[in-house]
């Protein structure tokens, strides 16, 4: 079942810039999907449009659809966005310690979000916050439950921040590179415990990274991301082992191997386009080594290949393109 569909979703700033231009994609109930890109490729300006938090001021939606469970989340007003904000649609951020408050322990914090949207008491909502933490894999949860985020590590303050975002049980999650800053070891059971979850309570979960590696680990689909535009999309084994589109080929080279791997690491050439100078025509044509005329002056549509979707006017194809990452 289709529980997200965003269509033609554009963000504009002061000076008409499109950051997000024409995004689509879907997310079905239960899965798990990749969003992908360099910084500043729009992953996360497109999630948080779709919890209508853009970040600062002068930034608009200037047209598009999100459809969640068939509303359009565009058309609501402040208070029936708010009733969807956390209850249906939580969100994971990058940074847990600039996200939880100091001066409130970590069970006031999930207590609080249980007494709110489904009228708990203090006592059962504090029963609740020790149960989620459990979940997410809090060590002796009873006597953590009354700790302050600076007493937690890293890790245990990125899990606390899943049981926060678990508290309102909402159908679909929004992870904002939720391993960033932790050590491998960390990474792995971050990654494990939100494939747990998604398994055990069948939530649908948007996984924001720059990192290939984790997507093969992790998710079901992948949608890649250059300039504000989306690139390629579809199920993450047929993107991965025959990319389409130049610039996910080219990200999937990028990534060091862990054996058999010889000379430098691959890298792509040039920089990711600056908002005021993006590129006419394909956003991506001044690194693109298969670029030509027709790439600089029209935007690419959408086409089919290997089982996917990419915009490129010259897709890649043939078996020499496979991937074993």
């Amino acid at each position: 079942m289709t529980l997200l569909q965003v269509r033609g979703l554009t963000i504009q700033d002061r000076q008409g810039i499109a950051l997000v231009d024409q995004l689509s994609m879907t997310l079905s109930a239960g899965d798990i999907l990749g969003l992908v890109g360099e910084s500043g490729s729009g992953k996360t300006l497109s999630c948080r449009a779709m919890m209508r938090l853009l970040p600062g001021e002068g930034l608009t939606i200037s047209g598009g659809e999100i459809l969640f469970n068939g509303t359009d989340l565009l058309t609501l007003n402040d208070k029936q966005m708010t009733a969807i904000r956390g209850r249906e649609i939580g969100m994971i951020f990058q940074n847990p310690a600039s996200h939880l408050n100091p001066v409130m322990t970590i069970g006031q914090q999930i207590a609080e979000s249980r007494r709110l949207h489904f009228g708990a008491s203090h006592r059962e909502a504090h029963l609740q916050a020790v149960e989620l933490l459990r979940q997410v894999g809090i060590p002796d949860p009873l006597r953590r439950v009354d700790n302050y985020p600076h007493e937690f590590s890293g890790g245990m303050r990125q899990r606390a921040m899943i049981a926060v975002a678990l508290a309102c049980e909402p159908k679909m999650l929004i992870a904002d590179e939720p391993t960033t800053a932790l050590d491998v070891t960390v990474q792995m059971q971050i990654l494990r415990l939100l494939r747990d979850l998604r398994d055990r309570l069948g939530i649908a979960i948007i996984l924001i990274t720059h990192d290939l590696g984790v997507v093969a680990q992790t998710c079901d689909r992948i949608a890649v991301m250059y300039g504000g535009r989306l690139c390629e999309t579809g199920d993450k084994r047929p993107v991965l082992a025959q990319a389409i589109h130049p610039y996910t080929r080219g990200l999937i080279d990028c990534q060091p191997v862990s054996e058999g791997g010889s000379g430098r690491l691959i890298t792509l050439p040039g920089q990711p386009p600056v908002a005021a100078r993006f590129p006419t025509g394909c956003r991506f044509h001044p690194r693109c080594a298969n670029a030509t005329a027709q790439c600089q002056r029209m935007q690419p549509a959408m086409q089919t290949g290997h089982g996917h979707v990419a915009a490129c006017h010259h897709p890649l194809s043939g078996r020499e393109n496979e991937s074993s990452i």
